[in-house]
């Protein structure tokens, strides 16, 4: 296999994780918030912002993933 072919594979590896990364960080925030709205009784505040967060991180991912692709 060339070098040209072994870029690509691993160009492809690593964005093909991207709808996963980015689903997992909104999850993640989502349920964090929520669980820390039933704790405290804050309902819907602490949801609302930590589902906020988990889009920002998703976007964030999203900005690296693209950097690192666009530097191979």
């Amino acid at each position: 296999m060339d070098n040209e072919t072994k870029k690509l594979i691993r160009t492809l590896g690593s964005l093909s994780t991207l709808g996963l990364t980015m689903a997992l960080s909104i999850c993640l925030g989502a349920f964090f918030g929520y669980y820390l709205d039933k704790k405290f009784g804050t309902s819907p505040w602490l949801f609302l912002v930590f589902f906020v967060f988990g889009i920002i991180a998703a976007f964030r991912n999203l900005y690296i993933m693209y950097k690192k692709a666009k530097d191979v």
